[in-house]
């Protein structure tokens, strides 16, 4: 079965990859869709998210798409049976079973199976690692080592 993990990743957390991996060994394939959202100001480019992401992976049956549009028909196009979503608090349970359900109405052949965050990645965000990066805090430990310089570099124009 295919699945993909749909997101921004601006930037991966070690939270993200934590989710990669225990989906990749669940599936036979697993592609982390970047979305682009006009909504959504990005510090890193989607090339440059998709190869952060890719330089972070180790699993080989993990692969990285960029995708627009609505996330599910995007899923859908690209083979997908089930989408990953990673559920940190009760807050992101209630976004994520709206968008969930959504996503049913728009098409129930696509599933999405939610992850539960583990408990030392429970508050890790993007959001939150460019809030810490922004204000001279120490983000190795939440973003994984392969792209921590190049993070941190990015986080430097802001």
């Amino acid at each position: 079965m295919k699945a993909c993990y749909p997101g921004t990743f601006d930037p991966i957390t070690n939270g993200h990859l934590d989710i990669i991996e225990r989906a990749a060994s669940m599936f036979d394939e697993l592609v982390v869709l970047i979305m682009e959202n006009p909504r959504k100001k990005c510090l890193f480019s989607t090339e440059q998210r998709k190869r952060m992401i890719e330089q972070s992976v180790k699993a080989s049956n993990v692969s990285v798409v960029i995708g627009s549009g609505l996330t599910v028909y995007f899923a859908k196009s690209i083979g997908c049976q089930a989408m990953v979503r990673g559920i940190r608090a009760v807050s992101d349970y209630e976004y994520e079973l709206q968008q969930a359900t959504a996503n049913l109405t728009l098409d129930e052949t696509v599933e999405t199976l939610f992850f539960i965050a583990r408990p030392e990645y429970s508050f890790l965000s993007s959001s939150v690692v460019k809030e810490i990066a922004m204000n001279g805090g120490e983000i190795s430990g939440l973003v994984p080592d392969e792209i921590l310089a190049e993070v941190q570099t990015g986080m430097k124009r802001l």
